[in-house]
């Protein structure tokens, strides 16, 4: 994990529903607890990160969560208006931005939402920001779309710089594209749960960004993995004792069962994978938040 901790920019994906917001979060806390200045990025206006750390939404303003880790939800339409002032100036882009036409020409761009949005992840990832006044950070995490939305906002950069064979936009898209698929700066994290169609997933998600990105998956971060709390022989006097129709045997046998199918899956992800596999246990807590999510960095 400490050599991901150490790239510029950490992308955390996977099927949805299996915790990456959690994940993101715990990574983040572990790397500002370490001392490097770190963000974390949601996308499609997603704003989940304040209410884990107590606070109150902000939308796509750099707001610090704690200390020396910072959030961001990123408005594909602001991130469109910076792009444009960047490439063309204040009162152009000014101008243009509030052009109808354009409005209805950028909404029909195929693949420009994602351009725009994984554009400003790339420009919080850089040294030399273009936001007046914007400090670096030495490590961005996003917070990525679910698996398949997730590889189309990372396909978006080399389609651009493919279409626009010319121009700042396929200067910028291929700069960006370099930089996604440089192993140096960019690191990839997948999340899973231990049950049958996350780990599929995991393992399809391995192949596709091999083949359509050229890139790799760093670290495979199993969640909300149940602890074992009887050997087989145990969960089978438990069976056979006479209060086996008690409610609170058959809670104890259903969590022993669940329990070994997870490590099924487990074993089944950490055969086929080429990545190294991480496991984080299920907390069972009654709220989640801050304090939680600083356990699961201590596991990372």
């Amino acid at each position: 994990m400490p050599e991901l901790l150490d790239k510029s920019l950490l992308l955390v994906t996977g099927k949805g529903g299996v915790g990456r917001t959690t994940v993101a979060a715990a990574l983040g806390l572990k790397a500002a607890g370490e001392g490097r200045r770190t963000i974390v990025c949601e996308v499609a206006e997603q704003e989940r990160l304040p209410t884990l750390f107590g606070g109150t939404q902000a939308g796509h303003h750099e707001r610090e969560l704690a200390p020396g880790l910072f959030g961001i939800s990123i408005d594909p339409e602001r991130a469109k208006e910076e792009w444009l002032r960047y490439q063309l100036g204040s009162a152009l882009a000014g101008l243009l931005g509030h052009s109808r036409i354009f409005q209805y020409l950028t909404a029909a761009a195929p693949g420009l939402t994602e351009l725009v949005t994984v554009g400003k992840v790339w420009e919080l990832a850089q040294l030399q920001r273009k936001t007046a006044k914007a400090s670096p950070y030495d490590l961005v995490i996003v917070d990525s779309p679910a698996t398949g939305h997730g590889v189309a906002m990372l396909r978006a950069p080399r389609t651009f710089s493919e279409v626009a064979r010319v121009g700042p936009i396929h200067r910028q898209a291929a700069t960006i594209h370099r930089f996604l698929t440089d192993p140096a700066a960019t690191g990839v994290l997948t999340v899973a749960l231990p049950e049958e169609m996350p780990v599929t997933e995991t393992l399809e998600l391995g192949g596709r960004l091999r083949e359509e990105m050229g890139m790799r998956i760093d670290r495979i971060v199993v969640n909300q993995l149940l602890p074992e709390r009887f050997s087989g022989a145990e969960a089978g006097r438990l069976e056979s004792v006479d209060g086996r129709g008690s409610p609170a045997i058959r809670a104890a046998l259903s969590e022993y069962r669940r329990a070994r199918l997870q490590r099924s899956q487990l074993r089944r992800l950490r055969r086929a994978a080429e990545a190294p596999v991480t496991t984080l246990p299920f907390l069972f807590a009654t709220d989640f938040g801050q304090r939680q999510l600083e356990a699961l960095a201590a596991r990372l």
